[in-house]
């Protein structure tokens, strides 16, 4: 299969990436409540939090690399099920210790899962389909991000908070190993078997100068740090305002459908606006209702904040795909692509250990605005980052080529 054609292994892919997405997005919230019963306080739940990205720094980049010279699909059911036992053992450990252990198995197999899909979509894809091809991709993301947090809240309460906190986990483990059914024939053989033609690995550092790869590395870390710290705050910043974990699940579930309507759109956004203002437009609205949170609001207030909030930080993650893909040199676009998610990474390490240890000095609301102000530097990243990859001509020198193609044609030169 040439990249630009039959797209239902983007279809298949969405689907799995659904499921998979759905269950740690399930397991994030309810892993925090299982920890708070257990006895966790905040600076606990961030290092619980951090763990979960840890392991992954480790293994990313040889992932990266194993990937640019071989098949991207072996790494997708290996995912799935790092993901689904995870989130099992999660829900039938019985100390902090092992829940640390178990949310790092998790974070390893959604790292896997990534690296293989984020791949399969890079190759499969003609340049120009790529903006929307990892948009309709990460709209996996956003739905399994969707209903993961309203399946968690409505299992989560009640005075046995431990132990309908362990069944939402193990109702996640289950749902993510419905992934497997979506993974047949998604990779083509012909795109495959060409990368072993590849010639001699690229230097990791020659990648990271490339223009517009640091840029997209940032801008993913920043918004995914912002998602991964509202998932794993926001349940405590409800504990402390009195909000029911249904309503928290629901509140997070309306960022994830505000994310999806904006990747839906991403194309139209994309003519009006052009990739570097909507990247530095949508960073710097994040940041200023990241820090929104913080103030002491009421619901319904608070849900159209992170209504408008998904919406905006539905657009760094892919147009960052995009941006790596395109500017890193050929035959390292995997390296690349697991580069920006060791950045993704060392982001949830360091934000939730960093929101820990705020929270804990100027209270739960306190890391929202840390992220404003991580938010906002990301939005000064965009507006520096090239509009479109070194060597990548413009829309108006394609028209022109077109144009002299037509006439030349026309005069039968």
């Amino acid at each position: 299969m040439r990249p630009g054609g039959n797209r239902g292994w983007l279809l298949r892919l969405v689907i799995a990436f659904s499921f998979a997405q759905g269950a740690v997005s399930m397991a994030r919230p309810a892993v925090s409540y299982r920890a708070l019963a257990l006895g966790a306080d905040e600076r606990a739940i961030g290092v619980i939090a951090g763990v979960y990205a840890l392991l992954p720094l480790f293994v990313a980049v040889p992932l990266g690399r194993r990937t640019d010279h071989g098949r991207c699909a072996p790494l997708l059911p290996v995912g799935v099920v790092l993901i689904s036992g995870g989130c099992a053992l999660s829900g039938l450990a019985d100390s902090l210790w092992a829940m640390a252990v178990w949310s790092g198995v998790m974070g390893l197999g959604h790292l896997c899962f990534v690296i293989g899909a984020q791949s399969l979509v890079a190759r499969q894809s003609a340049p120009h389909e790529q903006d929307r091809n990892f948009g309709h991709f990460t709209i996996g993301a956003s739905l399994g991000q969707l209903v993961g947090p309203i399946a968690a809240g409505a299992l989560i309460g009640g005075p046995d908070m431990a132990g309908t906190s362990a069944l939402a986990l193990l109702v996640a483990g289950a749902g993510g190993a419905v992934a497997f059914t979506s993974l047949w024939r998604i990779e083509s053989p012909a795109t495959a078997g060409s990368r072993k033609e590849q010639g001699e690995r690229v230097p990791v550092q020659r990648i990271l100068r490339a223009r517009g790869v640091p840029a997209g590395i940032f801008i993913s870390l920043a918004v995914l740090s912002a998602t991964d710290i509202l998932t794993a705050y926001l349940p405590v910043v409800g504990e402390h305002r009195g909000i029911a974990p249904a309503m928290i699940g629901v509140l997070l579930s309306l960022r994830a459908a505000a994310t999806i309507a904006c990747r839906l759109v991403l194309t139209p956004l994309l003519r009006l606006l052009g990739r570097t203002l909507l990247l530095t437009v949508t960073c710097l609205l994040a940041a200023l209702l990241c820090a929104g949170i913080a103030l002491p609001v009421p619901v319904w207030a608070l849900a159209v904040m992170l209504a408008v909030l998904g919406f905006c930080l539905g657009v760094g993650q892919p147009l960052s795909m995009t941006t790596v893909v395109q500017a890193a040199p050929e035959g390292a676009r995997s390296t690349a692509l697991a580069l920006r998610l060791t950045g993704n990474r060392l982001g949830q390490v360091a934000a939730p250990a960093s929101a820990g240890l705020v929270a804990g000095l100027a209270g739960v609301a306190a890391p929202f605005v840390m992220l404003g102000a991580l938010l906002l530097v990301s939005a000064g990243t965009a507006l520096r980052a090239p509009a479109r990859p070194a060597g990548e001509p413009s829309e108006d020198a394609g028209k022109a080529s077109l144009s002299r193609a037509i006439l030349r044609r026309k005069s039968g030169i």
